[in-house]
C-alpha cells in the first residue's frame, strides 16, 4: 500500500541500476488514414489490423470484450484516443537494437496497413483532419479523461486526438545521477522542440508554427514545465509534487472513476468514498505516474517526451541524440546547461514551438545550441562505442540531425516547403 511519502520515494529507488545495466527504451505514435478518403481509421479497421498483425506472433490485450492492445516479449501496440497507434519498445541495451526493433515493426505494419489500404502519417499533428472528424474507440478511459482534460487546458482534446510523439526512457545509477538527468532533460526541451519540429501543417494548411503538437501540449491539462523541475529535484521533491498533484481517474476494479475532486493526498489517506476509502496500491501510483503530462516525468526509469514524432528516417535519431549526452557524456552536458537562467529556458521553451531555431536562449540561437549538444551527443556516443556488426558505433544515428542543422532546415520546414508547393495530400503521407 502507497500510504507514505516514504514508500514513494523507495518506488523511485528501486529503479536505480548498475551503468552496466542501463537500458533504452524507445515508444513512438503514428496516424493512420484510410487510402480511399484521406480520413482517419476508426475503430473496426483497428481491429482488423490487430488481427492481422497477430500473423506476426502479436498476442491479444482485451478490456471486457474490446481488443485494445498486442504485445509480444517486452513490446505492446497500443491504441491512443483517436485511433493513433503506439509500439512501447522493449528495454534494449543500445540504439542498435532499438532501431532494429524499430525497423521490425515497421516491416510488419507496412505488410498490414498494405493489404487493409491504411496509409501512415508520421508527424506530430494531424496534418487533415478536424477535431470533430476523428473516431474514437471503446476503451474506458478515454471517455472519462475527455469529459475531465479540457477543464484544465483549452487544446487538451487536440492533445489526445490530433498528437503524435517519441518518447524516450532512460535509467539512472543513483538520487545524484536522476538528479543531473533531470535537470539537463527539461533544460534542453527548447533545442528538443526546435530540433525535432514535425508539425507544422494543421487541417491541410500552413499553422505558422513549426511544432504546432509542442503548442498543443503547452495548452493541455496536467502539461507543462514546471519551475520546480530545476530546483535539483531529488526524489522526495518529486514525491511531493507527486502526492499534491490531482488525479486524472482511478481504476477500480473494472471501472474508472473521476479523480477530478482530489489528489494523490486524499487517496493516500483514505479519503476517497467512491472506491470504499481504499488506499491506493502500486498500481495505482503507477498510474497516476502516467497520466502526469509535463514535458518529462518519472517512474522507475526518466521518460524525455518533447520530440514530435518523424518519419523511419530519424526515428532513431531523437534518441540516439539523447543516449549521448545522458549516458555518454552527462557531466559535461551538465556542465554547459548549469549556467543557463531557468527564466530563459521557460521562456524559450514557450516560443520554440513558433520560432524553432531561431528562438533565443543565453544571447545564442537554438541552431547554435543544437550545433552545441550535437557535438557533445556524438563525443558522449564516441564514448560509449557500442559497435554494431557492421563495426559502426551509434554515432551513424545522428547523420539524420546533422543534416538538419547544415542545412537549418527541420522535417517541419521540408513539410511547409513541399506541401505549399501543390497542396497535394499525398505529400503528407509516408512513402
Amino acid at each position: 500500500m502507497i500510504d507514505s511519502k516514504e514508500k514513494i520515494i523507495n518506488y523511485f529507488k528501486s529503479g536505480i541500476k548498475e551503468p552496466k545495466n542501463f537500458k533504452i527504451g524507445i515508444e513512438h505514435e503514428k496516424f493512420l488514414f484510410n487510402n480511399l478518403d484521406n480520413k482517419r481509421i476508426d475503430y473496426l479497421k483497428i481491429k482488423k489490423m490487430f488481427t492481422a498483425l497477430l500473423e506476426f506472433g502479436w498476442n491479444p490485450v482485451f478490456e471486457k470484450e474490446n481488443i485494445i492492445a498486442l504485445n509480444k516479449g517486452g513490446k505492446n501496440i497500443t491504441l491512443e484516443p483517436g485511433n493513433q497507434i503506439e509500439l512501447s519498445g522493449d528495454k534494449l541495451n543500445n540504439m542498435h537494437e532499438a532501431c532494429a526493433e524499430s525497423q521490425d515493426y515497421l516491416f510488419e505494419l507496412k505488410q498490414v496497413t498494405k493489404k487493409l489500404d491504411i496509409k501512415i502519417v508520421s508527424a506530430g499533428f494531424d496534418p487533415i483532419s478536424k477535431l470533430n472528424e476523428i473516431p474514437n474507440n471503446p476503451k474506458q478511459r478515454y471517455e472519462l479523461m475527455a469529459k475531465d482534460m479540457p477543464l484544465g487546458g483549452e487544446l487538451s482534446l487536440d492533445m489526445m486526438y490530433r498528437t503524435c510523439g517519441t518518447q524516450l526512457n532512460i535509467d539512472y545509477s543513483s538520487e545524484n545521477d536522476f538528479i543531473k538527468k533531470f535537470r539537463v532533460a527539461n533544460s534542453i526541451v527548447p533545442i528538443a522542440i526546435a530540433l525535432f519540429a514535425n508539425s507544422s501543417i494543421v487541417e491541410k494548411k500552413n499553422s505558422n508554427y513549426l511544432s504546432y503538437r509542442s503548442k498543443v501540449w503547452q495548452s493541455t491539462s496536467r502539461g507543462g514545465l514546471p519551475k520546480l523541475f530545476f530546483e535539483n529535484i531529488n526524489f522526495e521533491k518529486y514525491a511531493d509534487f507527486v502526492i499534491n498533484f490531482p488525479i486524472l481517474f482511478i481504476q477500480n476494479k473494472d471501472q474508472y472513476i473521476s479523480g477530478r475532486k482530489y489528489i494523490f493526498k486524499d487517496f493516500m489517506e483514505g479519503k476517497i468514498q467512491e472506491i470504499g476509502n481504499r488506499i491506493p496500491t502500486e498500481a495505482d501510483l503507477t498510474t497516476h505516474l502516467s497520466t502526469i503530462f509535463t514535458e518529462n516525468r518519472v517512474k522507475k526509469y526518466i521518460e524525455l517526451r518533447s520530440m514530435d514524432t518523424c518519419g523511419w528516417d530519424c526515428l532513431c535519431a531523437g534518441p540516439a541524440f539523447n543516449i549521448g549526452m545522458l549516458y555518454g557524456n552527462l557531466d559535461e552536458v551538465h556542465e554547459l546547461i548549469s549556467t543557463w537562467d531557468i527564466d530563459k529556458i521557460i521562456n524559450a521553451y514557450l516560443e520554440a514551438p513558433q520560432k524553432g531555431f531561431n528562438t533565443q536562449l543565453m544571447g545564442k540561437d537554438l541552431l547554435h545550441w543544437s550545433s552545441k549538444l550535437l557535438d557533445l551527443s556524438r563525443k558522449g556516443l564516441e564514448n560509449r562505442d557500442v559497435l554494431s556488426k557492421k563495426g559502426n558505433n551509434e554515432t551513424i544515428f545522428l547523420n539524420h540531425l546533422q543534416k538538419v542543422i547544415d542545412n537549418k532546415t527541420t522535417n517541419a520546414d521540408h513539410m511547409i516547403s513541399k506541401f505549399s508547393k501543390n497542396e497535394n495530400l499525398d505529400e503528407l503521407y509516408d512513402k
